[in-house]
């Protein structure tokens, strides 16, 4: 199969592209590189089956050039983070939602698959654990910066859905906390890159509020797999998480990563206000039900916490100025 895969060049997306091209598959990567690097493809840049496009979802033009040449899109690019979302609402709003609105109306008119990477963030402050497919969303305040980015993902799934509902095959995924090695972007608040980062280079492991938010953080190359499942038939038309169900505690995290680097940081803590400004909510815990997951597109994560930071930590080893 051809797909295309937007956002390629970034944490999730080269590592899904090896897998996609290591199972047969012809891929074209379409990526800005506004958060992505070219050297996470450096290996398959000049693979056979494979075409890297620098360019842009929001060129409409440059994008139907893409999706007229391939029978499935998997849709990861995405405007995230923490700092994003509080610095540059606007930027976040219409980079998700126009992009993907731009995806759906092209893959539309030619019948083709698009799975589009969603969120764990649309289930808000929703304190029913764990979340399941149909839990309600519970957002802050429109004047709350901090729920744009959930509410945008939140209209994308739901054009993803009314063009399901006119017979589009289209599957929605939820990622839960996905960590691994290449994920470099700790300037937009992902909290294992910023903590191994500060760990192995004897700074402080700064933990937001009193570090007692729990969260359920998924190695990507499980991430990669129950994307890869959801090119099945079976999956069109239903969102499912993809995550790891296992929680632990922001503070328990930094003493895990202090410990399996055997740093001699210390753990700080830093007030919310003080690390994004005032008005910021944060969500005590995360937790997927995995249940629609494990029967429809048989996923399950295999790959435990510990084993997960030692690998990522042995990659920042040796990427120390990434």
């Amino acid at each position: 199969m051809k797909i295309l895969v937007t956002g390629g060049a970034g944490f999730i997306g080269s590592h899904l592209v090896r897998a996609l091209l290591q199972q047969g598959h012809t891929v074209l990567t379409l990526d800005d590189l506004s958060a992505g690097r070219k050297e996470f493809l450096q290996e398959v840049l000049v693979h056979e089956q494979h075409t890297f496009i620098e360019g842009s979802v929001l060129n409409y033009l440059e994008l139907k050039r893409c999706i007229d040449q391939v029978e499935a899109v998997i849709h990861l690019s995405a405007v995230l983070g923490v700092k994003n979302t509080v610095d540059d609402p606007i930027k976040v709003i219409e980079g998700n939602i126009d992009g993907t609105r731009y995806i759906l109306e092209l893959a539309f008119r030619r019948g083709i698959k698009v799975i589009f990477a969603s969120t764990s963030e649309i289930y808000g402050k929703n304190a029913l654990l764990p979340f399941s497919e149909t839990s309600d969303r519970v957002y802050g305040a429109p004047s709350i910066n901090r729920w744009c980015y959930a509410t945008a993902k939140s209209i994308d799934e739901h054009l993803c859905f009314a063009y399901a509902d006119r017979g589009l095959p289209v599957t929605v995924l939820r990622y839960f906390n996905a960590y691994g090695p290449r994920q470099s972007n700790s300037q937009y608040g992902m909290v294992i890159p910023r903590f191994i980062r500060a760990a192995l280079q004897g700074e402080p492991l700064e933990v937001h509020g009193d570090g007692s938010q729990s969260r359920c953080f998924t190695y990507v190359d499980d991430t990669v797999r129950g994307t890869v499942s959801a090119l099945a038939r079976e999956a069109d038309g239903l969102a499912f998480n993809i995550g790891s169900n296992r929680s632990i505690t922001v503070l328990d995290l930094a003493r895990m990563i202090v410990n399996m680097t055997a740093s001699d940081s210390p753990i700080a803590f830093k007030s919310y206000e003080e690390a994004y400004g005032r008005g910021y909510e944060d969500m005590p815990a995360r937790v997927p039900d995995l249940t629609r997951s494990s029967a429809i597109l048989r996923f399950s994560p295999s790959v435990s916490l510990e084993e997960g930071l030692a690998r990522t930590i042995a990659w920042y080893r040796g990427h120390e100025t990434v």
